[in-house]
């Protein structure tokens, strides 16, 4: 007996094992229908609508399908996660498979991937909404058999099996889920999980996860669990849990236990089966049952450390080549203090190139010869060298060509200096506001720069490692280079700048007034659509070549809202500059709409920058109607103190607003 329990529960923890890795190895479908190049209309889109299934997954409920683009270059994608997944866990579900997707199938135009077992997403050149489709099929299963009464198991499988597909398939437009348990002899459960995407009808989703039953007992019959994997349909079964039990979406088989305030008869017969009773006559645990708690217990404990023993010293060992590796990256980033000093001479203020919120900017060339901008932090930012250093890495890792690329960083004492890369047409602000280099923007150059604006900003906000809200988006932000590329400037610096990190709240935050959301600007309250608030400021900025706070006409009224008065009275043209006119009508007009819709007050109403994107890019999405936006007031001084009270007054030349909020930075990093 002994011989016999150790090896049935080893071969289940093993199986068990051995299944799990499986699950990380199965790798993405890229399909053979066809390939796209890089920086083709279909590599955009398809970029696109990957970033709008991460943005809305969670939102919808842990299912998504939509389309950007047109023929021939229309991409229809669609992500679902496993019913009982969480929001949160769902979007990282989401975005780990894109990222494997895009990995492994950077150029096909079909692929689908599964993540584990627990997030899918399939996009196509095709409209695969609704159809469902039966291949490619994933099989996997446990290894380990059932090794008796298998007839009797079978009977108790497909009776649950039939049941779950049942409450599955008759499931809701926005979820065809279901799970399901049976007993099967004393002490063992069978455990099922049933899934389709919604966009199925109930017949094509009975039929779908009936295929994936019958291919499961064509391959795996006897096995001791497995999974089918189908682009529509999913199915699991084990004799362990591995799903969040919910009552609305179980079946069970198994008659519901006696109340536990319901003594057995007295005259009752004893249990026919000695594993089934739990104690002898004397009270204690029986010798039989004993074996049969113990050996699994101590078996499992076994494998721990067996499993310990391997992996302990690797994970020692990767943990030495990451610390290695930091040390070699803050190495390769840290520039020498002279260095920095002799390639601006000395910071000098011919080499100034201007003076942002965190301190002066200044040209330089190192000692390799790249032309850099140097920027020198006004203040200290309280923190140790070590720490300053982790956070620099941090910026440093994030990639994008739509955001200023870190270069390096630079210390000498108290002074902090971050080194980027140098572009050489400044910024935005000094092309759409100057009467001369203005002409040099039209509307296709414009309309680059707000989708460039819009990317970067998904990738800081969903994409990157850290959550990152930038709190001071403007013009002046939006630097351009040698082909008017926006690249996203001063993101991140939350962590490096003026940060106590000894108390709970703060009494100053730097922004722009004109740009800041009212919430953020009012009561200190910030989030992702703060960004898209700014976001929609700097579009009506763009689009009138006019600026948020120097703009005035004979009503008094703001440039927000200048642009909501013409678009409600349906003389939208009137708010676009001037030499635009012979850009696209319907892109401009669109571009209004969605830069009203960012501005809206009610912060729910403001669109994520990840279904901004699919706005801009897909015609086929039509925009809801804006409401009334925040801040419909006009303002004519570039600066401004706000107090709680959230009183006004005119300040000298500084950019800085000082609200009493709950921190005091522009850009905030929270970890994903």
């Amino acid at each position: 007996m002994w011989v016999q329990l150790k090896a049935v529960s080893l071969s289940s923890i093993l199986s068990f094992l051995v299944m799990a890795i499986s699950f990380v190895a199965v790798a993405p479908r890229c399909y053979d229908t066809g390939n796209f190049t890089t920086n083709s209309t279909y590599a955009r889109n398809r970029d696109l609508i990957l970033a709008s299934l991460l943005s809305n997954v969670s939102a919808k409920g842990g299912f998504f399908n939509t389309s950007v683009g047109r023929n021939p270059d229309q991409v229809y994608a669609l992500a679902m996660c496993r019913g009982d997944r969480t929001p949160e866990e769902c979007h990282s579900l989401v975005n780990s498979t894109i990222y494997e997707l895009t990995a492994e199938c950077p150029n096909q135009k079909e692929a689908s991937s599964w993540t584990g077992d627990y997030g899918f997403v399939h996009y196509a050149d095709h409209s695969f909404f609704g159809t469902m489709e039966l291949d490619p099929t994933v099989e996997i299963f446990n290894t380990g058999n059932i090794t008796s009464n298998l007839t009797e198991f079978d009977t108790v499988w497909e009776s649950l099996i039939k049941n779950v597909v049942r409450k599955a398939s008759n499931g809701s437009s926005s979820l065809k889920y279901a799970t399901g348990e049976a007993d099967f002899g004393v002490f063992q459960r069978i455990r099922s999980l049933m899934q389709c995407t919604p966009d199925l009808s109930q017949q094509d989703c009975d039929y779908c996860l009936m295929q994936s039953a019958s291919n499961y007992v064509s391959c795996c019959h006897g096995k001791q669990g497995g999974v089918i994997q189908k682009p529509d349909c999913y199915f699991r079964w084990e004799l362990y849990p591995f799903y969040v039990a919910n009552a609305s979406t179980t079946a069970s088989l198994s008659p519901p236990p006696p109340p536990a305030s319901s003594p057995p008869p007295v005259d009752s017969p004893p249990p026919q089966s000695v594993d089934s009773q739990i104690r002898n006559e004397g009270g204690g645990i029986s010798s039989r049952t004993l074996i049969i708690i113990v050996v699994p217990s101590v078996i499992f404990v076994a494998v721990l450390v067996i499993l310990g023993v391997v992996l302990l010293p690797k994970r020692i060992k990767k943990k030495k080549q990451t610390d290695q590796n930091n040390k070699t990256h803050v190495d390769s980033l840290q520039i020498d203090f002279n260095e920095v000093r002799v390639a601006t001479e000395n910071f000098s203020d011919a080499n100034m190139l201007g003076r942002g919120g965190f301190g002066p900017v200044y040209k330089g060339k190192l000692e390799d010869g790249r032309i850099v901008a140097i920027k020198k932090l006004s203040e200290n930012s309280g923190q140790g060298i070590r720490e300053f250093k982790n956070e620099v890495i941090l910026l440093a890792k994030l990639q994008h060509r739509n955001l200023v690329k870190l270069l390096g960083f630079s210390l000498e004492q108290k002074e902090r200096v971050l080194i980027y890369e140098f572009l050489p047409n400044s910024s935005l602000d000094n092309f759409i506001f100057d009467p001369v280099k203005r002409l040099l923007l039209n509307w296709d150059k414009r309309y680059k720069i707000i989708e460039g604006i819009a990317k970067g900003l998904v990738y800081l906000h969903e994409d990157s490692q850290y959550r990152i809200i930038h709190r001071d988006l403007k013009a002046a932000n939006i630097l351009l280079d040698e082909e008017m590329n926006p690249k996203i400037s001063d993101f991140g610096m939350a962590k490096l700048f003026l940060v106590d990190q000894t108390r709970a709240d703060t009494s100053k935050i730097a922004g722009t007034f004109g740009y800041m959301a009212p919430e953020y600007a009012m009561h200190g309250q910030y989030s992702v659509k703060s960004d898209v608030y700014g976001f929609g400021v700097l579009v009506l900025e763009i689009i009138s070549g006019q600026k948020i706070n120097s703009f005035s006409n004979e009503l008094g009224d703001s440039l927000v809202t200048h642009a909501w008065r013409n678009w409600n009275e349906g003389t939208a043209l009137e708010f676009v500059d001037p030499i635009l006119r012979d850009g696209s009508r319907s892109e401009i007009m669109r571009c209004i709409h969605l830069g009203l819709l960012c501005v809206q007050e009610n912060i729910a109403d403001r669109p994520t920058m990840a279904t901004v994107i699919v706005m801009l890019s897909s015609y086929s999405t039509s925009l809801p109607v804006p409401s009334r936006p925040a801040f419909c007031v006009n303002s004519t001084t570039e600066t401004a103190t706000m107090s709680d009270s959230s009183s006004l007054s005119n300040q000298s030349k500084t950019e800085a607003i000082q609200v009493s909020v709950n921190e005091a930075s522009i850009s905030e990093l929270d970890p994903r």
